[in-house]
């Protein structure tokens, strides 16, 4: 399902501009990363995918959905939002039941709620905490809560918000596999993120966003080697990016697998 954005404005009570004429489309299957510093317009962007926010002016597209036309209840079925904060939607006395509440409200019968449910447990690991209210649960694990509760929703589309903030090294990876795996379902996963790393690792786009503004776009090699571009949006690269463009890679690299490509290509070309 394809998100289209024409010239999308954005103002907040008091008259303050968040977004500025954004104009941008993602196809169905697509891995992007949305990065800026804190009041780009990064999170009011994509509270724009399913209707928690409206156009001042301008258009946003969900397939052939126009999200001014549609409530939140039924863009849900569309687009599924995992908030950065897990405490903000989770609401149930057990975890079964906070993955369950989705996948029923949109009405799919017993069966398959249940079926989702088992596929979203064991994706984000919490088979053995179904019935252990979340809120007994440490930060870490409630954010895989918060996650499967939207897997189980089987949206199209996924967003996001900050996945790894306050996360530990283990829980990224596990976000990280989540991720991959939504990838191979062919689902639209769309983060925002501080994270440059784990952005670069598991992101195949960047969009820079800077005052409400697109800054850059495009697949997440180019947009990281555009080092100074990126410094008006305070973002710096990976370090293995950075270590790359010093080296003088001829290629932009994201990750250690690209790094060490790079590295033996650059020492079979100087014959060092």
């Amino acid at each position: 399902m394809n998100i289209d954005i024409r010239d999308l404005h954005f103002t907040y009570p008091g008259n303050v501009h968040a977004l500025n004429g954004i104009s941008l489309s993602i196809a169905s299957g697509e891995q992007v990363a949305i990065i800026g510093q804190n009041g780009a317009g990064k999170t009011t962007l994509v509270k724009h995918l399913n209707g928690l926010l409206l156009p001042t002016s301008g258009v946003v597209r969900i397939g052939s959905w126009d999200t001014r036309e549609h409530p939140v209840a039924k863009l849900a079925a569309r687009v599924g939002y995992v908030f950065q904060n897990p405490d903000e939607q989770l609401f149930t006395k057990t975890v079964h039941d906070e993955v369950a509440f989705g996948p029923k409200n949109l009405g799919y019968p017993p069966e398959k709620v249940e079926q989702l449910v088992e596929d979203a447990l064991e994706l984000t690991e919490l088979q053995d905490k179904r019935d252990v209210n979340p809120y007994d649960l440490s930060a870490t694990w409630r954010k895989m809560v918060a996650l499967a509760s939207i897997v189980s929703m089987d949206t199209p589309i996924i967003v996001l918000d900050e996945p790894t903030t306050g996360q530990d090294a283990a829980n990224i990876a596990r976000i990280a596999h989540v991720v991959a795996t939504l990838r191979a379902r062919g689902k639209t996963v769309i983060t925002i993120t501080h994270d440059i790393d784990f952005c670069a690792e598991n992101f195949d786009r960047i969009i820079a966003l800077a005052q409400g503004r697109i800054l850059l776009d495009g697949p997440a090699n180019d947009v990281l080697g555009q080092e100074d571009v990126l410094a008006q949006t305070y973002v710096e690269p990976p370090q293995l990016t950075r270590l790359g463009l010093r080296l003088g890679f001829e290629e932009v690299v994201r990750n250690e697998e690209e790094f060490l490509a790079a590295y033996r290509r650059y020492i079979d070309d100087h014959g060092e």
